[in-house]
This record gives structure tokens, sequence and C-alpha cells, in this order.
């Protein structure tokens, strides 16, 4: 009888397993959309999607992040790119401070960070906590801006009608900014790279979406390279998790045919919002 129980108890557990990872690799699928739907916003779901439905810490999250995101974003990156719509040059700009400043936070800062930083009255304040609440701020930072880019109705009319002109210094400011910020929470930075690319270099749009892809794409890849001297990487789940979500950039990439690319950055701005606000209470209350 209590053999039959315990056996009753695992079976449940497995299931309830089975679920939960059926759902995460589900949001693999909605990752992938995402990106392929508004050319961003991968990097925000994917964090919480493996901290709170797959349990894993949120270090190795960032950096499976970065794998996924750069992974299924050169997969957009390369379509575009045949399309015309990429901006080497602006590109490399880029890319260069990104990938340097990304790959050093991995590969140094990151692991020289305490597992606990101080203490606020009964609050302790641990890593894991601390990054959590800044990818919280990044979340709703990401969210501002993705409302303000849907309420810009005359962005790409403004771009074309100037030259397309480098800020040198202040490309490769932004560059080492997104990169570092890359860096900590795992997050490609489409929020901050897309706004940067329309008014710095002047791009319509159009491209700055198809850009921001390929920079995003290069600038995560190398800074999982410094995750790789680090951590010991399950492959084993991250490939078949990436592929995935490189179905799913095709899955988006089609439906944004059909649906109004400024709607849907308002409506995934909201959640990005609730999500953000959820993310600080259950951090701070757990």
């Amino acid at each position: 009888m209590f053999t039959a129980y315990v056996t009753f108890v695992l079976n449940q557990n497995n299931n309830s397993l089975q679920t939960v990872e059926l759902i995460g690799f589900g949001g693999a699928l909605l990752i992938g959309i995402t990106l392929g739907l508004i050319g961003g916003g991968g990097s925000i779901l994917t964090v919480p999607i493996l901290v709170y439905l797959l349990g894993i810490s949120p270090v190795v999250s960032t950096a499976y992040s970065l794998f996924v995101v750069g992974s299924t974003s050169l997969v957009g990156a390369i379509r575009n790119m045949t399309k015309g719509l990429v901006e080497i040059k602006t590109a490399i700009v880029f890319m260069i401070p990104a990938f340097i400043a990304v790959y050093l936070t991995r590969r140094y800062a990151i692991p020289a960070i305490p597992d606990e930083l101080f203490s606020i009255g009964s609050l302790l304040i641990t890593k894991d906590l601390a990054i959590m609440l800044f990818f919280a701020f990044i979340m709703f930072a990401a969210a501002i801006s993705m409302l303000r880019q849907a309420q810009c109705k005359d962005c790409d009319e403004v771009a074309m009608q100037e030259k397309i002109k480098l800020n040198y210094g202040l490309v490769v400011l932004e560059g080492t900014v997104v990169g570092a910020l890359t860096g900590l929470v795992g997050a490609g930075g489409g929020f901050l790279i897309i706004p940067a690319l329309v008014l710095l270099a002047k791009l319509p749009m159009k491209k700055a979406v198809a850009t921001s892809l390929l920079i995003i794409a290069v600038k995560s890849l190398i800074g999982f390279i410094g995750d790789v001297q680090n951590l010991t990487i399950d492959w084993a789940f991250l490939l078949p998790f990436t592929a995935i979500s490189i179905i799913g950039i095709f899955v988006g990439i089609w439906l944004s045919k059909f649906i109004n690319g400024s709607s849907l950055k308002k409506g995934f701005a909201w959640f990005v919002l609730v999500m953000a606000v959820y993310i600080m209470y259950k951090e701070l209350m757990s």
C-alpha cells in the first residue's frame, strides 16, 4: 500500500515536471515569435521563463538567454541581409564596443560579484536577487521605450528626410553601455539599440529593427563565450530550446504580415510592464 502511494506521488511529480517543461519550451516558441514580430523583446521573456518556469538560477539563465536570443536573432539578421535591410557599416561601429563590453562583463565582472552583497534590515540582497531586480528595472525601461516607439507614427519619415550620417562618438558610447547591460542581465538590448539607430544613425525604423538583430546576435553570442569559460552548459537542454525559438522567429515573421506592428508593440509593452512589477514583487516578497 505504501509503495503504491509513493509510486503515485512520484508519478504525479513527474507529470507536473513534464507539464512545466512543456510550458517552458512553449515559451521558447513565444520568444522567437516576439523577435520575428517586433525585432526585439525576446530576452525580456527568456530570463523569466528560464528562472520561474524551468527553475534555472538567474546567473545561468542570463547566460542561456544570450545564446538563445543571439542564435535566434542571427537567423533573423541573415534573412534581413538578403533583403538589403541591414546597414552593415552602422552595425559594425555599434557592435565592436558592444561585444567587447559584454564579453568582459560575462567573463570577469559577473564571476567577481559576491553571492551576498549587503543587507537592508532583515532583507539580504544576494547576487541572484540583485540580478533579477536589475532585470525588472530593465524591463520597465524597455516597456517605456516601446510605448514611446509605438506612439511615434512618423519616425520613418523623419529618418528618411535626413542623410545617414553616423555620430561615431555617441554610437560607440551607446554600444558600450548596451554591451555592459547585456552582460549583466542577458538582455539583447533591442529597446536601447533601435532608438539609438534611429536617432544617432538616422535609420528608418524598418532598417533600424533589421540592423538591431545583427547587433544583438553578434554581441550576445560573443558574450556567451565568456560564460562557456565560467559555467557548465547543459547543451542537451539549451540546443533544443534554442531550435524551438528559431522556429518561432519564422512564425513571427510570417505573422507580421497580418498584424499591425504599432498596436502589437504597445500591447507587448504593457505586458512587459506588468511582468516587471510581478518580478519585483515576487523577488522582494519571497
